[in-house]
């Protein structure tokens, strides 16, 4: 997978999983622009490790959730590297997964599902609506969502936050269907429990061991795991592949 002369957008890409896309899309010689929203210093170390890796890179600052943000961050994005190719949507509500101190559901108000809701679709709606535009000038682009596999297997009921994992499936489906006519793919990406992450940080030891038993291949994802099914969604190998949605999770979920 060649990505040279691309340019992807990363959101919530200074640390984590979105970090460890950026990284991967460098490697593979694309332009990276590295979304943040307050950890400058990361996002620093971020875009130093794609150079390293052999792309080019820039961090830009942006509160996704924020329509105005969204697209004053997708307008610098193509200003500054001169077109955008893929965008991957990886920013979401910070979530803590405690499977022990979860908030139950007589515990949760609607303003809790409407806030995963708002940190979940929300940054994938605005920076669509501003990066379609780009994408239908050269009748191609690829836009890859992170969600989950707690979509198809709640495996510990994470109301709200797989609620909003939900969503954004539906919302990359019914885009996929629009868009594909224009030579625009939506696809997702659904991973599993990631370790290390600061998300996985409140899950207990004892817990990840009874994942990595249920699990084919006995671990948990690491970031870098999740990097290549997006690297092969957005690439031209996967030219004929839209509104779908990859498990990343060991073969914990099978379909």
């Amino acid at each position: 997978m060649d990505f040279s002369e691309q340019v992807v957008l990363v959101t919530g890409a200074s640390r984590g999983i979105g970090a460890a896309i950026a990284r991967a899309f460098a490697g593979r010689g694309a332009s990276v622009v590295v979304n943040y929203r307050e950890n400058h210093a990361a996002a620093g170390e971020v875009v130093q490790a794609c150079r390293e890796a052999g792309g080019d890179a820039l961090a830009i600052a942006a509160d996704v959730t924020e329509p105005d943000a969204a697209a004053g961050l997708v307008a610098r994005a193509a200003d500054e590297f001169g077109r955008i190719d893929v965008l991957v949507n990886n920013a979401f509500a910070g979530y803590a997964f405690d499977p022990e101190r979860r908030a139950r559901f007589d515990d949760l108000a609607w303003t809790d599902y409407r806030a995963q809701f708002d940190g979940a679709v929300g940054p994938a709606y605005h920076l669509c609506r501003a990066v379609l535009p780009h994408f239908r000038g050269r009748a191609r682009g690829a836009i890859v969502n992170l969600v989950s596999d707690l979509v198809d297997d709640p495996i510990v009921p994470y109301h709200d936050y797989a609620t909003a994992k939900s969503a954004l499936v539906g919302f990359s489906r019914n885009l996929a269907a629009e868009v594909g006519p224009l030579g625009v793919r939506v696809n997702c990406v659904a991973p599993g429990l990631v370790h290390p992450t600061a998300g996985s940080a409140a899950t207990r030891a004892s817990f990840r061991e009874q994942i990595m038993a249920a699990t084919p291949l006995r671990r948990l994802a690491r970031p870098e795991d999740v990097a290549g099914p997006v690297l092969f969604l957005a690439s031209e190998a996967a030219a004929f592949v839209t509104g779908q949605v990859l498990i990343v999770d060991g073969g914990r979920v099978m379909r």
